[in-house]
């Protein structure tokens, strides 16, 4: 399928949000401390009703939109943590994203902040094959031994790319593109028919994850069918203020993934769910993607959510650990799933789940937050290793593969030893060694 990305979409009144959207925040505060950047630096201009005030001094033209705008509105990261603590329904994440697109339009960012933004949103992710081909040269650089000459040598601390180089995802030997087109039959009685979306980055740096995914639902009597067209489900764009770029990516996968013969649309990335079940918000009364989308999100299921809902039927070996979990942000915040993972692991013979405190605050992966916003990404993900670790867990399970890269780095760096695993590994886990015994 050959995508295509219009023009940059002009900044249109039917994109900015009304005064009433404004004026559900009615200053209350409850917000503060479940900010992220507030809790960091107390200031106000950086905690959600400080963004909220400075948008709507924007739409009033009573504040410019320049760089003292832009640099407080890309501090956040979009963890929706306050829409949680909110009384009065703010729909923060729509109101941030929209800001972004104001931005992207009207406000032209330093050269390198864009060569950047472009390649990455722009001219990488919404294509696979040119993902694949970073891929095999990232896979190149881990395995040659360039990355220990890299590392041994100070050439990375040299080049000021030490600390981002930590974030870089190891490349899969066999990347999961291969298993696009494909359907992996149930065991046993099939009980359901399922579409999974498997990502972009994620085919090249988690195939193994996609891989215990498809086996995990197969073991609990699911039909899997991975969709050939699918593309990246467009949440970094959207979240960057691209939506021409998150648009041409939805009407892909609605055309790619909306086969009405499927019970669900399964995905393991947390991130990837919120975007795929709020796909109505990137288009308009009166555009033709608009109920397609609206039908789309009905079927979207996180994996956990889905297999809590479904219950598990495949025998469930002892994994003898102490684990502790790390709500990812757009599972909790953005699709208000926080028991469903709990109660999956629960079910799983020797897990000891130990509780950490603040599991729902960002660990600072936020995306691409913690290359942009690296010092930020750094105090909060010490703040979360501080905290898994006082639990005396062995493992960190978690439900993002975002989360997942920045977790292990905050281990390299805090607790060796320390494993991080999504929810659906410690199934696959289980689910083999049920089999073996």
């Amino acid at each position: 399928m050959a995508l295509q990305i219009l023009a940059a979409d002009e900044w249109s009144a039917r994109d900015q949000p009304t005064q009433e959207d404004f004026l559900r925040c009615i200053h209350c505060g409850l917000c503060l401390n479940e900010c992220p950047t507030y809790r960091l630096w107390g200031r106000e201009a950086d905690s959600p009703r400080g963004r909220i005030r400075q948008m709507m001094l924007v739409a009033d033209g009573a504040m410019p939109l320049g760089e003292s705008f832009v640099t407080h509105i890309d501090r956040c990261l979009d963890c929706r943590a306050c829409e949680t603590a909110c009384p009065s329904g703010v729909e923060y994440g729509r109101l941030v994203e929209s800001a972004r697109a104001e931005i992207e339009v009207k406000y032209k960012r330093p050269l390198t902040a864009r060569l950047f933004r472009s390649a990455a949103l722009r001219h990488l992710l919404p294509y696979p094959r040119r993902i694949a081909a970073l891929g095999c040269a990232v896979r190149a650089y881990q395995r040659s031994g360039a990355q220990w000459l890299a590392r041994r040598t100070g050439a990375l601390k040299l080049m000021g790319l030490e600390e981002r180089e930590r974030f870089l995802p190891p490349v899969d030997s066999e990347f999961f593109f291969s298993r696009l087109g494909k359907a992996f039959p149930a065991e046993g009685k099939r009980r359901a028919r399922v579409a999974l979306f498997a990502g972009c980055i994620a085919q090249v740096a988690f195939a193994k994850l996609n891989e215990a995914t498809v086996r995990v639902l197969q073991a609990n009597g699911c039909e899997v069918w991975v969709p050939t067209e699918q593309l990246c489900c467009g949440a970094l764009a959207a979240h960057a203020g691209m939506r021409d770029v998150a648009r041409a990516l939805a009407r892909a996968n609605l055309a790619a993934l909306g086969d009405e013969h499927v019970d669900a649309i399964v995905t393991n990335a947390a991130g990837c769910g919120s975007t795929l079940k709020e796909y109505s918000q990137l288009f308009r009364e009166g555009e033709p993607e608009l109920a397609a989308a609206r039908e789309f999100e009905k079927r979207v299921r996180d994996v956990s959510e889905f297999l809590d809902g479904l219950g598990m039927t495949a025998r469930l070996g002892e994994v003898p650990m102490r684990v502790t979990m790390q709500d990812s942000c757009h599972l909790l915040h953005g699709q208000k799933i926080r028991e469903a993972p709990r109660r999956v692991l629960r079910q799983i013979p020797g897990i000891a789940l130990m509780e950490m405190a603040r599991a729902d605050q960002c660990c600072g992966s936020a995306g691409i937050y913690n290359v942009l916003q690296m010092e930020a990404s750094l105090e909060l993900l010490t703040e979360k290793m501080a905290t898994a670790r006082g639990t005396g867990a062995e493992c960190i399970a978690t439900s993002n593969p975002g989360c997942m890269l920045q977790l292990r780095a905050g281990a390299e760096m805090f607790s060796p030893g320390l494993k991080v695993a999504h929810v659906v590994e410690l199934l696959d886990r289980a689910i083999a060694c049920g089999k073996a015994t």
